[in-house]
């Protein structure tokens, strides 16, 4: 009975947040939606059930991983820039720019100069982005490390989800402490008043799954116009 509620809920919120994508195709206003969080935090989930929802046409999604070698020869951000929705859409970034200074900065994959100096330059990024009339979103998912381990171990466990479980999760995961730190200093320096952070408690995927769907409403529906668009004369008239 509890799944049973927990999916018409999501339904409701899935339907709302259509109407909202669909007003702001019309209305040519874009989005951005980033989503990070520890390994297992539910990031997938989430995105599948956005997607599920929302009119393919529209939408792009981004799973972010290491950049490859024609991306290490530009600037870092380029990679991000050319990612950007053009007018009407929405991108969704699983992961981000903002793993340059977390797992760039915890695994030495970006020296102590460049990562320190990315927070200006991640802030300068998302002022850009918003100034354009570009809606940002951006979600911190929190899971304790117990929750992650249980996680790890369901996967390890299921043949159709073993895949999903690497030597670099386990590795990242020995580094716990480091993450948080470099999550924390990141939240403090990055949380503008133009691109706030939104930390969302996942240790229950069925609850942040719904908090992330009534966070999008309440933020991509402010000062929206949610009216559908009357037929125009010609259509009325062919029909009446």
């Amino acid at each position: 009975m509890n799944k049973q509620k927990h999916k018409e809920e999501l339904q409701s919120l899935q339907k709302q947040l259509a109407l909202i994508h669909q007003a702001m195709g019309r209305q040519g206003r874009s989005a951005v939606i980033v989503l990070e969080g520890p390994d297992a935090a539910g990031k997938g989930g989430i995105i599948r059930r956005l997607a599920w929802c929302l009119d393919p046409r529209w939408l792009s999604v981004w799973p972010i991983a290491a950049p490859d070698a024609r991306e290490r020869e530009q600037h870092w951000l380029q990679r991000f820039w050319q990612r950007l929705p053009s007018q009407g859409r929405w991108a969704v970034f699983d992961r981000s720019w903002y793993g340059r200074v977390l797992v760039e900065r915890v695994e030495g994959f970006a020296e102590p100069d460049a990562w320190k100096r990315a927070y200006r330059e991640i802030n300068e990024f998302e002022r850009a982005i918003t100034a354009e009339h570009v809606r940002l979103v951006k979600i911190w998912l929190d899971i304790s490390a117990d929750t992650q381990l249980d996680r790890f171990r369901a996967r390890y466990r299921d043949p159709a989800k073993q895949w999903k479980l690497t030597t670099e999760d386990l590795r990242n995961r020995s580094k716990w402490q480091q993450y948080h730190q470099a999550r924390d200093e990141m939240l403090e320096r990055t949380h503008t008043e133009v691109a706030p952070w939104h930390r969302i408690d996942a240790n229950s995927k069925h609850q942040a799954r719904m908090s992330c769907f009534r966070l999008l409403i309440e933020e991509l529906g402010r000062e929206l116009d949610l009216s559908i668009p009357t037929p125009a004369d010609e259509i009325k008239a062919f029909f009446e």
